[in-house]
């Protein structure tokens, strides 16, 4: 292989997890293999419906009836259950996303995305700027994982605004196969991409011998610090909450095992 194509393809056999399927692991196995990596999608996450539907559906017809000035959407398992739903969002409704990549979702499925937080992907960073944005008090429509703490609506109703707290999915985990976990666990699996901190729980709930080579890849601080917590060794993390930015960071290492070393 010439250095030039080695430049062209950095991820040249290496075997990387993507720990979600449907629209977004396809995405990310597509821009693995654009990098010369085989991608292995084995979703450890799925989003389960909400244990109280009735709420969810008056809020999204109460969305779709331009009641609320914004919508929150913290995740791109929030675009999931929207898109699902197929929800409505009128133009005096405003969009902001938490970061990059669930803006990325939510255009990918034909929302338009007003707001992402410049700085801060994280709750406390959307609130400090729709808190800076919206002087006056606005209604807010604030969809989240059951799991997931009321940091933002806490923040923005402290702030004077109108927050209506809707719990959207329940996050579940999905058993792998016993091929994935062994591939895992004997190193056949270079690496592991990181991108929540649910991710995060399943890898360790799921692989509990990984070995040390194996590089567990974190899509940006606030998932670093959730995989640490749940006892991962974090080899790297992305300097940006986006997918690019998390392959980008993997294709800075050396790969730990010769492609050739197992059996197919």
């Amino acid at each position: 292989m010439t250095s030039d194509m080695k430049q062209d393809r950095p991820l040249d056999g290496w075997r990387i997890l993507v720990p979600r399927g449907g629209p977004w692991g396809d995405g990310v196995a597509a821009s693995l293999r654009a990098q010369g990596a085989i991608p292995v999608v084995a979703p450890l996450i799925n989003f389960a419906p909400t244990t109280d539907q009735a709420a969810l559906d008056v809020a999204l017809e109460q969305l779709a009836a331009g009641e609320f000035d914004w919508l929150t959407v913290t995740s791109a398992t929030t675009v999931d259950v929207l898109f699902a739903h197929r929800a409505a969002v009128p133009p005096s409704t405003r969009i902001a996303a938490v970061g990059e990549t669930t803006a990325a979702a939510l255009q990918a499925v034909g929302y338009e995305v007003a707001l992402v937080p410049t700085r801060d992907n994280s709750a406390e960073g959307m609130a400090e700027q729709l808190i800076a944005l919206e002087t006056d008090p606005r209604r807010i429509l604030a969809l989240r994982s059951e799991i997931a703490k009321p940091v933002l609506s806490r923040l923005l109703s402290e702030a004077g605004h109108d927050v209506h707290s809707v719990v959207a999915y329940r996050t579940v985990g999905v058993p792998v196969t016993d091929r994935i976990k062994r591939d895992v666990e004997n190193g056949r699996i270079n690496a592991i991409l990181i991108t929540s901190g649910s991710v995060a729980e399943q890898v360790r709930e799921q692989f509990p011998e990984i070995p040390d080579e194996t590089l567990l890849a974190a899509i940006g601080p606030r998932t670093a610090r959730d995989a640490q917590k749940a006892g991962l060794p974090v080899s790297v993390v992305a300097d940006r909450q986006t997918v690019d930015a998390l392959i980008d960071a993997v294709s800075h290492f050396t790969l730990p095992h010769a492609a050739d070393e197992f059996a197919p």
